[in-house]
């Protein structure tokens, strides 16, 4: 994993990286606060920035703190050239270790943990992003993406089925043609497109990316933090008792999944053909 102080330089015209990670509770993310924004950025380069289960629990821990802090907003971003390239295949070295994990909740409290975040919530999406960390941009406030950056959802070619409550916002935020396309059919979208249909807030170029966002985020995060909290709340609020059930059956529908032979084989072909390459 590379040091702070090597991060910090290649990202010397990033804002939020001037302040330390948050005491070293962290394995797998860099968490810092500067300028009221509290940036949590997925810190496994090496691995493109992939979800392992350490992560998982980390994340939710990371927004359950930044929620409680004294920032007005907090942002969602990666380190090098990926966002988040999804489950780390370590994940599913075995489908029954998926299993024993969703027993703990681990990715139902994650879902959660963007459901119930209390502040605005941003994405900044320097690259790539895949799977989970797709789904999930549909429960942020806004993304804003590099325009190298795509959109990948490869539920079913993995033998399972969407989640992260994408069953129910991606056909609302891009209609149900053009989620179904995404969400059925594995389609990967251009940040362009993403845009275009709803999921993407704004696109930047890439070479002046960082500038542009954290130049705008700071001016936000000027606002005023509690009427920006009860406003969320009241847009929220319509739809949080929505959100909790969809994540509760799409969870329950992974499991399913997780045990069946079609899942275990998709599971089995996708490894082999990953230690191919």
């Amino acid at each position: 994993m590379a040091n702070f102080r090597q991060l910090k330089a290649e990202h010397a015209h990033d804002p939020a990286m001037s302040a330390g990670n948050a005491g070293g509770l962290f394995e797998t993310l860099l968490v810092t606060t500067e300028s009221n924004i509290t940036t949590i950025r997925y810190n496994r380069p090496h691995r493109k920035n992939a979800i392992s289960n350490v992560m998982y629990h980390e994340i939710v821990k990371a927004l359950e703190l930044a929620g409680k802090d004294e920032s007005v907003m907090a942002v969602l971003t990666g380190t090098g050239d990926y966002y988040c390239s999804g489950n780390d295949l370590a994940n599913f070295k075995s489908v029954e270790d998926s299993v024993e994990e969703d027993k703990d909740h681990m990715f139902r409290d994650f879902v959660r943990a963007f459901i119930d975040f209390p502040k605005p919530l941003i994405a900044v999406v320097n690259g790539p992003a895949v799977g989970a960390a797709v789904t999930v941009l549909g429960l942020v406030d806004m993304v804003y993406a590099t325009e190298r950056a795509t959109f990948h959802t490869p539920f079913v070619k993995l033998g399972l089925c969407p989640e992260g409550c994408s069953s129910y916002l991606f056909p609302k935020i891009m209609g149900p043609a053009k989620a179904s396309e995404m969400l059925l059919f594995g389609k990967k979208l251009s940040a362009t497109e993403a845009c275009q249909q709803g999921l993407v807030t704004e696109v930047f170029p890439d070479s002046t990316f960082q500038t542009e966002v954290w130049e705008r985020l700071k001016a936000y995060a000027q606002l005023p933090r509690d009427s920006l909290a009860l406003s969320k709340r009241l847009i929220r609020s319509v739809e949080k008792e929505k959100l909790h059930s969809v994540n509760d059956r799409e969870c329950e529908q992974v499991k399913e999944r997780l045990h069946s032979e079609e899942a275990l084989n998709a599971v089995i072909h996708f490894l082999q053909a990953k230690s191919k390459l």
